[in-house]
């Protein structure tokens, strides 16, 4: 009797060990959201996982917290200025909200493989790309369980994190990706564009509640300045995070403020410091077109008429008008496909606008994926019965793109000339030709673009993969989704995209290709700078050498592409020739010509891609584009960059014809990676303009001086095709109702050109303000010295292909067409620049010398007034400590040099860089936000979330219960089988 106790002790404890272990699995059943701490003394991880974890539908809105504070206001004695606050930070509950709202449907977890990391011997800190010494490995991607709704009272969260966290997500839940997801990774934006596009979302919404409580729900009759104080103004875009947006840069004062450009492209101008920089608006060149005047897209309502019309749906017009077969193609007699190519990566240098960062409505969170419903930033592309080209969809998922903080009804506040400041749009790119497409717009892009062990300036290479001897592109490092696709038959169906400049480097093979190309030119162009000028540092070959591809950018765009575009008439009439920097003109890359204009080369795009051996035969054969979206292992696996250059060049280019505008690959095929839909290029762009309120095709022609179309006549004059004339105003119903993109491309095109005239116009007009308004364009005499002109003018596209690929032969003019072998000239024919112009003579010897190098810092050499000086800078994550310059006298240097001191960024109070949930860990130029176990990083790198496992240390009491019951087993049987 006594055995049978003992055994039934001993199975009851096992019983009770195995309910704990359950127990400690589904701890959230019996947690208690308001206590413990944990990190930085803030709450337990579990109760601020990414985001706002109540539904909606029971989530207490703007409404409902609006209703508590109206009841509370008189017994607390609240302040207009509390309250402002209160609405703020009501705000960003909603944002943040929005922004994660689509990922409750993920509920396993995923930790992204190892990716490339290498540095070419340095080393790289995977969070937020910032440089340091220690390898963050811990970038595990979660989704913990929906938590109670009273743990919803602990937010908002501090920062955001963007749309790349939902792409990533519904990767790794399906292991497909649909269309629309990769649109949206390819508008991914820098972190600093990311927080600018949050703190603007904040700012909105906190206007517009704060004027509605002003006017107690009638519509208010003015600007904001009208009902809240300049007071209460400034402490909103303090709060929601917009001041530091629109209050103008701090400009170097150093001698190197005329030698080399900041890598944002502000500073540029020193009266307007902020013209052409990264993360400021597109320019207005007409007042927007929004249907309530403010923010409201064109097509937005419905019921809204134009000239008794409504606007046709995008769709509609994409398929009656601009969709063709991949069979109708007219192939361009003079231009190679390397023209289109050329004027897509030049794109990709001064324009890039970010969509919002959230991919649910800022109101209940509706899913941009999946509503239907206009309701920002959801502005979907409706489709007609029939129309759809995913079965069972009733639209296409569209996202507005990010305004810009000071914009809308937001924005009187800054000063805006209308009455009401209307939504501008944000460009996350330097508006400048300045070759960012190879060194990006931020110093925390250039950070992960340069290898730093380098002492020649050199930019980062792939660790892992060659191109006969040759570098490609590095691949993104982790966390950043792995959206590209891997070679069938391998293992995971994503792959790591390409790291460049520009985030869009693995969209197609043409792009990667000179992205790649421009890599190399880059190290080649560094290396033998260096090499002619030992005394130089590792930091002034950098910028010796980028200052020279950048103005090879300029020289192949505006001397060999922009002419051949506009043909030599509106080429002399909108450009002209050069008469030196203009500080009065304003180089900012206006928004009609980024919307509209220049997307003309989408209908020059082939449907094919050719890639050519060395005879420049088809290998490995002919590849439809909707096979070559985002797959980078095409580059690598296939023969690398020679094949796709030997392609582009003895490719004819696609003409522009009106009644071929765009292929099915684009209008039915865009970035399909599986059967999960696919996306219209088309409606896009029509869509994108709708979405940034452009004024319809007559008020830019009449801008451009041309004559308004009123009637049907005159519309079939300007196109040289009246059956596509007759079909887009059947659509429209009135000429002025046209979208300006279309019409742009109906437009017969000019005589020695390959656009219309209206286009011809606006991108002349641009490129003009692009170098005029630039201080650092190439022929400034102030930027480079006669005989470096006179090398520059020498070079061409043609010598950087032969200088950095595999072909012997090329075309001299990389543009046009060539028939293989009979126009292709050797390439020890086709000249280049001497680099002797760049030779110095090492500084003289005097008392001075050189200092130590600075450790995790370096300095540039130049003078001023007669006196050699040194100017000092740290890498990202260190901040000097000293005189930021020091000058050479008889005596020796005026002074010690500056240290570089490691920035504690846990110490950053306003914008702390881990959430509350995780604990922030200072390392060498960096830091590291770490969790307790069982929570993990999820993909913001910031933020801790469940693992889904049990803790370590609960694993470890498990175990040992385990060893005590087999102990107390093995005792019971010793004590009644052998006693």
């Amino acid at each position: 009797m006594g055995a049978r106790a003992v055994l039934g002790t001993t199975l009851a404890v096992a019983c009770a060990g195995a309910v704990f272990s359950f127990l400690l699995r589904h701890k959230d059943l019996f947690w208690d959201p308001t206590a413990g701490t944990h990190g930085r003394g803030g709450l337990d991880p579990a109760e601020l996982r990414p985001l706002p974890p109540h539904v909606p539908s029971t989530s207490p809105g703007l409404e409902e917290q609006r209703g508590h504070r109206e009841r509370t206001r008189g017994s607390h004695g609240e302040t207009e200025e509390c309250r402002v606050r209160g609405i703020v930070e009501a705000s960003k509950l909603l944002v943040d909200e929005a922004v994660y709202s689509t990922m409750r449907r993920n509920e396993h977890v995923h930790r992204p493989e190892d990716q490339d990391l290498d540095v070419s011997g340095g080393q790289y800190h995977v969070y937020r790309g910032v440089q340091g010494g220690d390898t963050d490995a811990n970038t595990g991607a979660t989704r913990g369980r929906q938590l109670p709704a009273q743990a919803t009272r602990v937010l908002p969260l501090q920062g955001s994190p963007g749309p790349e966290m939902l792409v990533g997500r519904n990767l790794h839940k399906r292991e497909i990706i649909s269309p629309s997801q990769l649109l949206s990774f390819s508008k991914l934006p820098e972190p600093a564009s990311r927080a600018a596009s949050r703190a603007a979302d904040v700012m909105e919404m906190s206007v517009q509640e704060a004027m509605r409580r002003a006017h107690l729900g009638s519509a208010p009759p003015g600007p904001p300045t009208d009902v809240l104080s300049e007071d209460l103004l400034k402490t909103i875009a303090h709060l929601s995070g917009c001041q530091p947006y629109m209050l103008p840069p701090r400009c170097p004062n150093t001698c190197l403020a005329n030698k080399f450009r900041l890598i944002t492209g502000a500073c540029n101008n020193r009266d307007h410091p902020r013209r052409g920089a990264a993360n400021t608006a597109l320019a207005r060149w007409l007042p927007p077109a929004y249907e309530d005047g403010i923010s409201e897209p064109r097509g937005w309502n419905p019921r809204f008429r134009y000239n008794g019309f409504p606007l046709p749906p995008v769709r509609e017009v994409s398929r009656q008008v601009i969709h063709v077969s991949n069979e109708a193609v007219t192939e361009d007699g003079q231009y190679s496909d390397l023209l289109m190519a050329w004027g897509q990566y030049i794109d990709h240098d001064m324009a890039f606008t970010p969509q919002s960062a959230s991919l649910a409505a800022f109101g209940g969170g509706a899913d941009c994926q999946q509503t239907c419903e206009n309701r920002s930033p959801c502005f979907p592309i409706q489709l007609q019965a029939n129309a759809s080209p995913a079965a069972g969809t009733a639209c296409l998922p569209f996202y507005r793109s990010s305004p810009t903080c000071g914009s809308g009804t937001q924005g009187a506040f800054f000063g805006n000339v209308s009455w009401a400041n209307p939504r501008q749009q944000m460009n996350g790119l330097t508006s400048f030709l300045d070759a960012s497409t190879v060194y990006g717009s931020s110093p925390a892009s250039e950070l992960r673009l340069r290898n730093w062990t380098s002492a020649e300036g050199l930019l980062r290479v792939n660790a892992r993969f060659r191109d006969a001897g040759r570098a490609f592109l590095p691949f993104a490092p982790p966390p950043a989704p792995p959206a590209c696709a891997a070679r069938p038959g391998a293992p995971g169906a994503r792959a790591p995209c390409f790291l460049a400049g520009d985030g869009r480097a693995s969209e197609v093979p043409a792009l990667a290709a000179l992205h790649t190309l421009w890599l190399r030119e880059h190290n080649r162009l560094a290396a033998a700078l260096k090499a002619l000028n030992a005394h130089w540092s590792a930091d002034t070959a950098y910028q010796e050498a980028r200052k020279v591809v950048g103005a090879l950018h300029q020289i192949i765009t505006l001397r060999d592409y922009v002419p051949k575009i506009l043909g030599p008439e509106a080429f002399g009439q909108h450009v002209g020739p050069y008469r030196g920097y203009d500080p009065a003109v304003d180089p900012t890359v206006s928004n009609v010509f980024s919307t509209a204009a220049f997307r003309f080369g989408h209908a020059t795009v082939h449907p094919l891609v050719r890639r050519l051996d060395a005879r420049f035969q088809e290998r490995p054969g002919l590849l439809p584009l909707r096979d070559a979206f985002f797959r980078p292992w095409r580059l690598l696996e296939e023969g690398g960059v020679d094949p796709i250059m030997r392609g582009l060049l003895a490719t004819a280019a696609k003409l522009q014809v009106q009644d071929q505008l765009m292929n099915a690959e684009l209008t039915e095929g865009l970035f399909v990676l599986s059967d999960s839909g696919t996306l219209d290029l088309a409606a896009i762009n029509l869509q994108r303009g709708r979405d940034h309120g452009l004024p319809g095709y007559n008020e830019w022609r009449e801008f451009c001086g041309l004559s308004r179309l009123e009637t049907r006549a005159d519309l079939r004059a300007t196109s040289s095709n009246g059956s596509v004339a007759d079909k887009i105003l059947d659509l429209y119903g009135h000429p002025a109702n046209i979208d300006v993109w279309l019409g742009g491309l109906a437009e017969r095109v000019l005589p020695g050109a390959r656009t219309g005239p209206l286009f011809a116009c606006i991108i002349g007009k641009q490129m003009r303000k692009l170098r005029d308004g630039d201080r650092f364009w190439w022929e400034n005499q102030a930027v480079f010295t006669e005989a470096q002109r006179r090398e520059l003018g020498r070079h061409s596209l043609s010598r950087v292909i032969c200088d950095n690929t595999g072909l012997s032969r090329v075309p001299r003019d990389a543009f046009r067409v060539g028939t293989w072998p009979q126009e292709f000239e050797s390439c020890d024919s086709i000249p280049g620049m001497n680099l002797g112009a760049w030779r110095e003579a090492p500084p003289p010897e005097d008392a001075c010398g050189f200092p130590d190098k600075v450790e995790d810092g370096d300095f540039l050499l130049c003078e001023e007034s007669g006196k050699r000086v040194l100017v000092f800078s740290c890498r990202h994550g260190f901040q000097l400590q000293g005189p930021e310059q020091i000058a050479c006298t008889r005596r020796g240097w005026d002074s010690q040099p500056p240290v570089c001191k490691d920035v504690n960024e846990c110490e950053d109070v306003t914008e702390p860089p881990c959430h509350t949930s995780a604990r922030c860990k200072n390392t060498k130029g960096s830091f590291r936000c770490e969790c307790t176990d069982p929570y993990v990083l999820g993909e913001d790198g910031r933020t801790c979330v469940d693992s889904g496992r049990l803790p370590r240390a609960s694993m470890v009491s498990i175990v040992l219960g385990a060893v005590l019951v087999c102990g107390l087993a093995g005792l019971t049987w010793t004590v009644v089988c052998r006693w």
